[in-house]
């Protein structure tokens, strides 16, 4: 647990450099000061479009209702209904791609997963993401969802963005979710959303394609002269298949695959699977499901069995290593190779391109494959493939974690029977970190699927192994969540020492999102646990743990208190890294009590055994509270010795916050030599730092910005 020491401010330390733990939630107007010195990025967000056939008047509909919200300075909002299968999403990507020269802000993308079983995408979930994908740092992102309704209005009030919100359950869900400024959104469903009305939108409502619409797309997808040459049978296909575009495409990939079949060959087949399932009719979709079993029969056995064990995995999309994980057999390599069956998954129109080597089920076409694997694979192999899948993630998520931070691997990793397969996660650390940035939503979903599935190992093992994202990206609402399901997985398990570890890292997270009582009583709990074990390490560490939450809270005193106890029990226990952490978070309250020479003492001794330790990222820390104190006690020339070898080493780190505390003491340096030119740039810079790591409102900011006002109301030039 070495790399779970927290150092002064609510910061902890680990190989990466930089990370910091926000001492509270940020909330309100917070954000929106931030957003001025913010990274703005133009995400282009939009699942690539394919050929629309005979959609030319909702087009138009859909055009005409932009222009009149354009002309009346509003934002426009869509809402296209339909069948499963109609083509919505098929609509709503032609469209918003189409506007992409006039909506240079970027385009916006959300599944919300009406038809996912776990009951769809939660807006402060979505929220989150779009936030981030406009270039807000996750400390930036507030805790509610009515703080992040109002910062996403804030963002995009003067943004021409393109918004698809697919897939949607309610208004409710999606109202959130609405840009503000002249954005467009286009809101999926297979409801009509009239509680959208009273927001301007505009419905559209798709039916089935007519008779030569859909052997248009028939001849489309088959790319030769069989339709013109057959048009009594594919006009007896297309209805078969009610004039659905899915439906109609499932049924054309497969006589695509195979030309010289005749379509009546299709046809009788078809008629005899849609009259098997008029018992299910569901609004429709047996018309689909008809297409896809008789798709799904005819799939070599590889193929179909990944075909079927594929409708398990618990995210939306996923990579083409998930592929060879579900198919992996013991002792078996060839067995890993999915290739070849992923391409005839691709082929027949049973998978989708979601970026390069990634793939995702049409929601249908997922229940499907669900219900099959129900139907043809027996109990023990679906419990067998769900937990490769599961194995595959956590080995993946394990392989990420040693290439970021490979002090903080020490945990146990339990894996299956089974071959496990381990994705590229790239071979630095930010590529890592990108790796599990991406995979998040399919890492969350095992997480939480892993006690009812049987495995709950995986579930705090996961968490634990996904630390260094939440410590370097701030993902509370996911850091919070996944180590609540950890916990009840650890307690679940009688493991207590993994309990003590969803305690403390967990206790962070709560920390950070500024839930302060919440995360000093885990901390406390983790120290009885340890103590009840007889682990005086694991309750040494502990004590920096609760001295952070008692100095949030303002006990500082009492905080002090621990971090005293911490600096001189953790070298006796082996830890002499985490007491120079210690004597660092000492020097911090000192300093802030005004207490200058005993800053000094306290920093001058982290400082050496920081160093000893080869910690350099927190021995600059040390050197900045160094170069503070002596700035305190009016020693300016060695302040600005200490603050400028401090910054040379944190440039090199994106240590912003760091960065911010160096940058604004060497601002008050060359402010009290006289230099207010060079002082009014440092107060800049470093409030944009503070800015970047959602700390524009700190004290330090606040004292920062008043400083810098005061320059910039007439003071001289130097």
């Amino acid at each position: 647990m070495r790399s779970h020491e927290p150092g002064s401010h609510n910061e902890l330390s680990g190989t990466v450099h930089g990370a910091t733990i926000q001492a509270g939630a940020v909330h309100g107007g917070i954000h929106f000061a931030a957003e001025a010195n913010s990274v703005r990025q133009t995400p282009w967000q939009l699942p690539p479009t394919v050929h629309v056939i005979d959609r030319l008047r909702e087009l138009e509909a859909l055009e005409q209702h932009r222009t009149r919200a354009l002309r009346e300075e509003r934002p426009a909002l869509a809402a296209v209904s339909g069948l499963g299968g109609v083509g919505k999403t098929t609509l709503a990507l032609r469209w918003l791609h189409a506007l992409r020269p006039h909506f240079r802000g970027g385009q916006l993308y959300a599944d919300l997963g009406a038809q996912s079983t776990d009951g769809g995408a939660l807006p402060e979930e979505v929220l989150g993401r779009f936030l981030r994908a406009l270039g807000m740092s996750a400390q930036q992102v507030p805790a509610t969802l009515a703080e992040r309704t109002a910062l996403y209005r804030s963002l995009t009030a003067d943004r021409r963005l393109v918004v698809l919100l697919d897939d949607a359950a309610t208004a409710a869900q999606v109202r959130p979710l609405l840009p503000a400024g002249r954005s467009v959104t286009a809101v999926t469903s297979r409801n009509r959303m009239p509680g959208l009305t009273v927001d301007g939108c505009y419905p559209v409502h798709l039916e089935p394609l007519d008779a030569e619409a859909a052997m248009e797309l028939l001849a489309d997808t088959l790319s030769d002269d069989r339709v013109s040459s057959q048009p009594d049978a594919a006009r007896l296909l297309v209805e078969l298949c009610a004039g659905l575009p899915l439906a109609v495409r499932v049924a054309g990939a497969r006589l695509a695959a195979r030309p010289e079949r005749r379509i009546t060959t299709m046809v009788h087949a078809l008629a005899e699977e849609r009259g098997r399932l008029e018992a299910l009719a569901i609004e429709g979709d047996h018309d689909v499901r008809a297409t896809l079993d008789l798709s799904y029969r005819t799939l070599p056995p590889r193929a179909a069995r990944l075909y079927r064990l594929l409708g398990l995995h618990p995210g939306p999309e996923f990579g083409s290593a998930v592929a060879a994980a579900v198919l992996a057999q013991e002792g078996d390599a060839h067995e890993r190779d999915a290739t070849e069956p992923l391409e005839r998954l691709h082929d027949a129109s049973l998978l989708l391109d979601s970026g390069e080597t990634r793939h995702r089920f049409h929601d249908l076409v997922r229940l499907h494959a669900t219900r099959k694997a129900t139907e043809d694979e027996p109990p023990q192999e679906r419990a067998q493939a769900m937990r490769r899948i599961a194995d595959h993630y956590l080995a993946s998520a394990t392989r990420a974690e040693e290439i970021i931070d490979p002090q903080h691997r020490t945990m146990a990793r339990d894996y299956g029977a089974g071959p496990v397969v381990v994705a590229d996660v790239g071979d630095d650390a930010e590529a890592a970190l990108d790796w599990l940035e991406r995979e998040l939503p399919s890492l969350m979903a095992v997480i939480r699927q892993a006690r009812a599935a049987g495995f709950p190992t995986v579930g705090w093992q996961l968490a634990d192994a996904l630390w260094p994202l939440f410590l370097r990206r701030k993902f509370y609402d996911d850091w919070n969540a996944a180590h609540r399901e950890g916990l009840a997985a650890a307690k679940e398990l009688g493991d207590t020492v993994a309990e003590c570890r969803m305690l403390t890292s967990g206790g962070v997270g709560e920390l950070g999102s500024g839930h302060h009582d919440r995360a000093l009583a885990m901390f406390e709990r983790a120290a009885r646990l340890f103590m009840d074990r007889d682990d005086r390490l694991g309750h040494a560490r502990t004590l920096n743990y609760r001295g952070l939450a008692l100095q949030r809270l303002g006990r500082s005193d009492e905080a002090a208190e621990l971090f005293q106890r911490a600096a001189a029990e953790l070298p006796m226990h082996g830890d002499h890294r985490a007491g120079a952490l210690a004597r660092l978070n000492l020097a911090d309250v000192a300093l802030t009590a005004g207490h200058t020479e005993e800053a000094v003492h306290h920093a001058r001794a982290a400082h050496t055994a920081l160093l000893e330790a080869g910690d350099s990222y927190n021995a600059a820390r040390a050197t900045t509270v160094l170069g503070r104190a002596y700035l305190a006690g009016d020693r300016i020339d060695q302040a600005a010795e200490q603050l400028s070898s401090a910054l040379v080493t944190l440039r090199g780190m994106a240590a912003n916050y760091e960065m911010a505390r160096a940058v604004g003491g060497l601002a008050e340096v060359s402010e009290r030599r006289g230099l207010t030119r060079a002082a009014r740039e440092q107060y800049r810079e470093a409030l944009e730092l503070y800015s970047s790591v959602g700390r524009s409102h700190s004290g330090e900011a606040e004292s920062a910005r008043h400083r810098l006002r005061r320059l910039d109301h007439g003071e001289s030039e130097a």
